[in-house]
């Protein structure tokens, strides 16, 4: 039975050159999507770059449903050498773009949509919120369970810490965390990492020529 399994997983795996691959818009060179998968849709609009791994039972999915008459073209974009852990969920409506080189923990949830609730004569689920798009920069690291929300432009080589709730403008060089996700260091030329509050916390970046 588990050797049995362990095939099925080899075999189920979605790469370059399979069936299900062929689908997306660009499945690059290398690339991988586990076995079990989770939920794919609007596959016709994700670019995935070239080696980069998503975890298993992860969803993927670009637009509303079937009834959508057309899909943007670039709803979903996940750059080179990214790393996506089990259980991630992105759902696109509009755009999210991932840089390359970013990592993701387990059980992430990135959407660039939210449901309204203005209207009290209908169900909240099928009230549409408008579309803000998310961007996540290059050589960034999303903590298990962190949640990033519509309209949040995330720099490069930000770190978010686990469980935090992410929305707005975060710099490049910056950690953050919490509900909601705050500044807790970044990145000060010349100078270092900086804690954001009352404790002073200077960690040094050595400069060339230095010992």
């Amino acid at each position: 039975m588990h050797a049995a399994w362990r095939w099925l997983e080899r075999v189920g795996d979605v790469a370059p050159g399979t069936a299900l691959a062929d689908e997306f818009a660009a499945f690059g060179r290398g690339s991988c999507l586990a076995f079990p998968l989770g939920t794919l849709f609007g596959t016709g609009s994700i670019h995935v770059g070239q080696d980069t791994l998503i975890g298993k039972y992860s969803t993927l999915s670009v637009g509303y449903g079937p009834t959508q008459a057309a899909l943007p073209e670039r709803g979903l974009v996940i750059g080179d050498r990214c790393v996506l852990g089990a259980r991630v969920c992105i759902t696109a409506h509009e755009s999210i773009s991932i840089g390359d080189d970013v990592w993701f923990g387990q059980d992430v949830f990135v959407s660039d949509a939210s449901h309204g609730y203005q209207d009290p004569s209908l169900p909240v689920g099928l009230q549409f919120g408008a579309h803000q798009p998310v961007s996540i920069g290059s050589g960034s690291w999303i903590g298990h369970g962190a949640m990033v929300l519509p309209g949040t432009t995330i720099g490069r080589n930000v770190v978010v810490a686990a469980g935090s709730v992410v929305r707005g403008t975060i710099e490049d060089h910056a950690v953050i965390g919490g509900v909601p996700a705050k500044v807790i260091r970044r990145l000060e030329p010349g100078v270092g990492w900086v804690s954001q509050g009352t404790s002073p916390d200077v960690r040094s970046v050595a400069l060339s020529g230095e010992g």
